[in-house]
């Protein structure tokens, strides 16, 4: 996969990687899969809170580890069968952005540099459903009052 780093980022800024438990729907069956991704520093911060997540576990890294002269390179603590979705780059680059922004600096100290966690609140009670068709009806909107748009 080609892959390139943007502009506005450098080699040796620093991203957090995860590989996460995912399911999709073919046919009325449920498969699951392994999905190696960008975790950005928002919701990093939270599965160090102990939420549950489909994170099994996680990797701090930086840019230039993973993308080396225009290609993806993944840590070798993933499984060879883990996926990474065509639009890896384009997901890395904004992840890499949310953990410069001066008032989530902090965040990397939940993840120092080099280090792996695995002691997540891996779950998969709810499962993360990838190619999940969303229907919207008539009976997902809101129950307004009677008077909401009214002049009195």
């Amino acid at each position: 996969m080609t892959t390139t780093i943007a502009a506005d980022l450098a080699a040796e800024d620093y991203v957090v990687l995860g590989l996460a438990t995912c399911f999709t729907k073919t046919d009325g069956e449920v498969q699951q899969l392994k999905v190696v991704e960008p975790i950005p520093s928002a919701t990093l911060e939270t599965l160090c809170q102990g939420i549950p997540t489909s994170y099994e576990m996680a990797i701090a890294t930086t840019l230039g580890a993973i993308i080396k002269d225009g290609q993806t390179h993944m840590p070798s603590i993933f499984p060879a069968e883990a996926e990474v979705f065509d639009d890896f780059g384009d997901r890395i680059s904004a992840s890499a952005r949310t953990y410069k922004r001066t008032r989530q600096a902090h965040v990397k100290d939940l993840m120092p540099l080099g280090t792996e966690k695995h002691d997540f609140n891996y779950s998969t009670e709810r499962k993360r459903i990838l190619n999940a068709d969303r229907t919207v009806s008539a009976d997902d909107n809101v129950k307004q009052h009677a008077h909401t748009h009214q002049v009195l």
